[in-house]
């Protein structure tokens, strides 16, 4: 709110007229879960006056008010690009742009990958992957908000006028020609803040897995990769192991610990130290060997593979967080992702 203000008095004595606005006096309605809480409405009647008077219209984004006791609330990560996303459909505009310190979205973060490449178009799904994957251009709200309503995102850079990449529904992402990978693959995402946890000696029972994830759902916690084995005919034990956000992994051993005399487990094993590297395109699961070419990258570069995940357009594997950066490397080449350019320049040095 006090960017706003001085942003307003900044275009002010450049001659043009602006005029600030709160999240609540632009209309941005949400729910009462305050620190979290998610947009219902936007009613941008004051926002389409200012601007059919010909001013600058200027919204302190990230908050809104609730619905039902009116209290000024905050959307919590990913606030401010979705509140974007939010007026510009409510504004009915015909594209969304949101500025960072990169002139787009690459296949892989220019601070690992000198050599990556900028993506021109790509599809909402496939920046959903990105993003829930841990890339950090844009957040995983504001896509979900834009592929709802098709509002185009217009992903630029604040330091430069070059065009930047274009988040659109699939069927405005033009079909690329000629090699397997490259028709394939979109880019690589690494995510270093994740946790593994491993509960050992899990009876082999009916229900037993259900009353693990219902404590950990009742302790709110958001898990990602999750492996069972097979169970050991000898003992009829099994291993279970997830991995979830590293902020929340000792709340999730405490809940855990506390179920050790219900369920029986033998004991419960943490490591804060892996990071997930993930491979992401559209029409993976329709394209024999990309799995076996990414794990024979990862071997030939020497780095472990602990979990792996897979969806239709998303390979994942969990490593030594002291590997991610070679297996994404390894990754980006395996699939002729990169450039001779360098194209991947971080103006402000942050990546976001």
């Amino acid at each position: 709110r006090i960017s706003m203000a001085v942003l307003a008095m900044a275009i002010q004595t450049l001659g043009y007229e602006a005029r600030s606005y709160t999240g609540s006096q632009a209309g941005v309605i949400t729910d009462a879960a305050h620190g979290r809480a998610k947009i219902i409405d936007v009613r941008p009647g004051r926002i389409f006056g200012a601007v059919e008077d010909g001013a600058i219209a200027i919204v302190a984004g990230f908050q809104g008010v609730s619905q039902t006791t009116k209290d000024i609330t905050t959307l919590g990560r990913g606030g401010s690009d979705t509140t974007a996303v939010a007026l510009a459909v409510a504004l009915e505009a015909d594209v969304c742009e949101i500025y960072s310190d990169v002139d787009g979205i690459f296949t892989a973060d220019p601070r690992i990958e000198p050599h990556a490449r900028k993506i021109p178009r790509i599809s909402y799904e496939e920046t959903l992957e990105m993003a829930a994957q841990g890339a950090k251009i844009l957040h995983l709200r504001c896509v979900e908000y834009a592929r709802r309503y098709d509002m185009p995102i217009h992903v630029r850079s604040s330091f430069s006028d070059k065009e930047g990449t274009w988040v659109v529904k699939a069927a405005d992402v033009p079909q690329k020609e000629g090699s397997m990978e490259a028709a394939i693959i979109t880019g690589v995402a690494h995510d270093r803040s994740q946790a593994k946890i491993t509960v050992v000696g899990v009876p082999d029972k009916v229900g037993e897995a259900a009353g693990i994830f219902r404590a950990l759902a009742d302790a709110q916690i958001n898990l990602d990769m999750i492996v069972q084995n097979v169970s050991a005919a000898a003992t009829g034990l099994t291993d279970i192991s997830f991995t979830l956000p590293r902020g929340e992994g000792q709340t999730a051993m405490a809940a855990l610990a506390r179920l050790q005399g219900t369920v029986g487990y033998e004991r419960l094993g943490y490591d804060d130290s892996v990071g997930k590297v993930s491979i992401v395109g559209a029409g993976m699961s329709t394209s024999p060997g990309i799995s076996a070419r990414f794990f024979e990258a990862l071997s030939e570069a020497g780095v472990n593979i602990e979990m792996i995940s897979t969806s239709e357009i998303r390979v994942s594997v969990v490593v030594a967080e002291d590997q991610v950066e070679a297996a994404v490397n390894a990754a980006h080449a395996a699939f002729s992702l990169g450039t001779d350019e360098v194209e991947a320049v971080v103006y402000g040095g942050t990546g976001r």
